[in-house]
């Protein structure tokens, strides 16, 4: 079961690039300042998102990396966590919904549904403790992280990116995340590292921006017969 709380959190780092870096009010200079100005135009300008979506997570002690693939689904909205969909296709078929702060993983081939408050997600998730990025405030953000600007890189897809270090200011169980945010202010990769130097990479591709998108979507309609577990 620990490999699919791990699934569960690349959910949390997909949510990481929408909501999370909302630092305008951050003391930063130079190169930095304009990806931040950048990033949260781009932010008040998304109504929705669907994209690919793939996900590498690599052992630190095995030096051994697994990878996902799949598309994912993103709404904004107003007061509440933003709903996130990731239907996994590679290497098998799952998928995982998060819904006013509850997540449903569902696994079609066992006909197992995991169940959870997003909040309290704990156990080996690569990407643990990245969920705070979505519910803090500019202020919150301000007064835990510390934003590093590191210059400009191409991700895959000859994409070019400005590179953002972020740094907790208190204990976590992750030392640092990272990310990759294009020309319009969008962040399309993103990176937990943890505190054992193991990491979670998630990369977005062939954006559809502003499609319409009903919440209807996030909700799975689990086939009868489904076993739900508690997390």
């Amino acid at each position: 079961m620990k490999k699919y709380f791990r699934l569960g959190f690349a959910a949390i780092a997909v949510a990481l690039f929408f909501n999370a870096f909302v630092v305008t009010e951050t003391k930063a200079q130079g190169g930095l300042s304009e990806v931040l100005k950048r990033m949260e135009a781009h932010r008040k300008s998304l109504t929705s998102l669907r994209a690919d979506v793939r996900m590498v997570k690599f052992d630190s002690v095995l030096k051994e990396s697994d990878t996902y693939e799949g598309t994912t689904v993103y709404l904004p909205t107003k007061g509440r966590d933003a709903l996130v969909r990731i239907d996994w296709t590679k290497p098998a078929k799952e998928t995982l919904s998060v819904v006013n702060g509850q997540y449903v993983i569902y696994r079609e081939r066992l006909k197992q549904a995991i169940t959870g408050s997003a909040k309290d997600a704990k156990g080996g998730g690569k990407a643990n403790n990245a969920l705070a990025f979505m519910n803090m405030s500019k202020e919150q953000l301000n007064a835990n992280y510390a934003v590093t600007y590191l210059g400009k890189e191409t991700v895959s897809g000859g994409i070019e990116t400005w590179h953002l270090e972020l740094k907790p200011k208190t204990a976590q169980k992750y030392k640092s995340a990272e990310l990759w945010v294009d020309g319009n202010g969008m962040p399309i990769q993103a990176k937990v590292v943890e505190n054992n130097n193991d990491t979670t990479t998630v990369l977005l591709s062939n954006l559809q921006k502003n499609i319409d998108l009903k919440a209807s979507v996030f909700k799975l309609n689990l086939p009868k017969g489904t076993k739900v577990v508690p997390s």
